[in-house]
């Protein structure tokens, strides 16, 4: 039995920030996949930012400040909403646990906006301005990778919180 309140999950409105687009068909399968899934019971919105040329010779953090500009004025786009930064250092939960957080998160505030940055990162700005900064995995996932697991993530966390058989 859950001991969390589901409803605030099931009315979630949910914002994905996330630099570059799904360049290869099946990753764009998957998430139409669980867009499809969570479309039922939540908002979603993703936004795209464009991610930054650079080559090897290009200093890492001017790619990361530019690519945190875009970010910061889209996340100021979006009103009342606790920001968590998808960072390789960031808490890392089990599903359950990140079920329990995104439903302590959907009652703190209007919506929630998980932000996924470039194949660099993201900036100090940018992981500054979030509320939390949240890691997938030890593992390192590229940020389309990150994307996909993020959204299969939720949509467990919705059926971990109604008690629906997906997640054993």
């Amino acid at each position: 039995m859950v001991d969390f309140d589901r409803i605030s999950l099931i009315y979630m409105h949910l914002h994905l920030i996330v630099v570059g687009k799904l360049k290869e068909e099946y990753w764009r399968e998957a998430e139409k996949e669980y867009l499809k899934r969570l479309k039922s019971s939540n908002e979603l919105v993703i936004h795209e930012i464009k991610e930054e040329s650079f080559t090897e010779k290009d200093p890492v953090g001017m790619i990361k400040e530019k690519e945190g500009k875009k970010i910061l004025e889209t996340l100021g786009k979006i009103r009342d909403s606790l920001v968590v930064a998808l960072e390789e250092k960031g808490k890392q939960f089990d599903s359950e646990g990140f079920a329990k957080n995104l439903s302590n998160w959907a009652g703190l505030s209007h919506s929630v906006t998980f932000i996924i940055g470039g194949p660099l990162g993201l900036s100090r700005e940018v992981v500054a301005k979030a509320n939390m900064t949240m890691s997938l995995s030890p593992l390192t996932f590229t940020h389309q990778m990150a994307r996909v697991i993020l959204l299969e993530q939720i949509y467990r966390a919705m059926m971990i919180a109604s008690n629906r058989k997906y997640h054993y």
